[in-house]
């Protein structure tokens, strides 16, 4: 009988694997889902309901690394540290009482997580839970533990891979296939000179045109005036007629 309560004793301590999966939220409204150094994880409300005296505490850790992550390593430790990521397996971060998501959500209520928010204590050896900006693009895997003093006791399944946004470097962007080649933007360019030259000339000649310089006065002298003289026909006097 004593074997097998030693055989029973683990499993009775075990943490419990509970059916949920960390993902990235879908709010519509929300931006920067996810950028160079953060993204942002829907709540595990209704998960933890059962474990009322446990901390939850969120895991991350590279893709790679996440299933040799110890659970009992507990946090504040240096294999848990966020200032020895990503040389250590994961950190831990962002510790909770299952008050804090509440279910279901109240109206109005923020129900995400922002991983990688906190800056200031990004250095700082004497905050080892620190939120910090994360390293690198990843990938990058995350759950949810939950914590009975140093005793884990329920855990949600580890996250699909998690990739941050990365920057171009200016030698990556192409010109080639834009429709602005170097050559076309030359040609346009010497085209605008050429058309800027053009048109400077013919404000200058209308200018010169509108003096006395474009032949001829610009001034119209006043003509003469004209004097019609009337002739009245209507008095002319009858002549005596010729005799014969």
């Amino acid at each position: 009988m004593l074997p097998l309560l030693l055989l029973l004793l683990p499993a009775a301590h075990g943490t419990v694997r509970l059916e949920f999966m960390p993902t990235l939220t879908k709010v519509p409204p929300l931006e920067g889902m996810t950028t160079a150094s953060t993204f942002v994880l829907n709540q595990p409300r209704c998960v933890f309901e059962n474990y009322s005296n446990a901390v939850i505490w969120l895991v991350v850790a590279l893709d790679k690394d996440r299933l040799s992550f110890n659970n009992s390593a507990g946090p504040g430790t240096p294999e848990t540290a966020f200032q020895n990521f990503p040389h250590s397996r994961a950190y831990m971060t962002l510790n909770a009482t299952p008050d804090s998501y509440p279910c279901p959500k109240p109206s109005g209520d923020i129900a995400v997580l922002r991983v990688g928010s906190e800056t200031s204590c990004a250095q700082d050896e004497t905050r080892p839970t620190c939120n910090g900006p994360l390293p690198g693009p990843g990938p990058y895997c995350v759950k949810f533990l939950a914590l009975e003093g140093s005793v884990p006791v329920a855990e949600t399944y580890w996250s699909a891979p998690i990739m941050l946004r990365t920057a171009k470097s200016q030698n990556s962007i192409s010109t080639t296939g834009s429709g602005h080649s170097a050559g076309m933007i030359a040609i346009t360019t010497i085209l605008s000179i050429l058309f800027a030259i053009l048109l400077a000339a013919l404000v200058a000649m209308l200018f010169l045109c509108g003096s006395d310089s474009c032949g001829g006065s610009s001034t119209f002298s006043k003509p003469e005036s004209v004097t019609v003289r009337r002739y009245n026909t209507h008095h002319v006097y009858d002549q005596p007629a010729a005799r014969l």
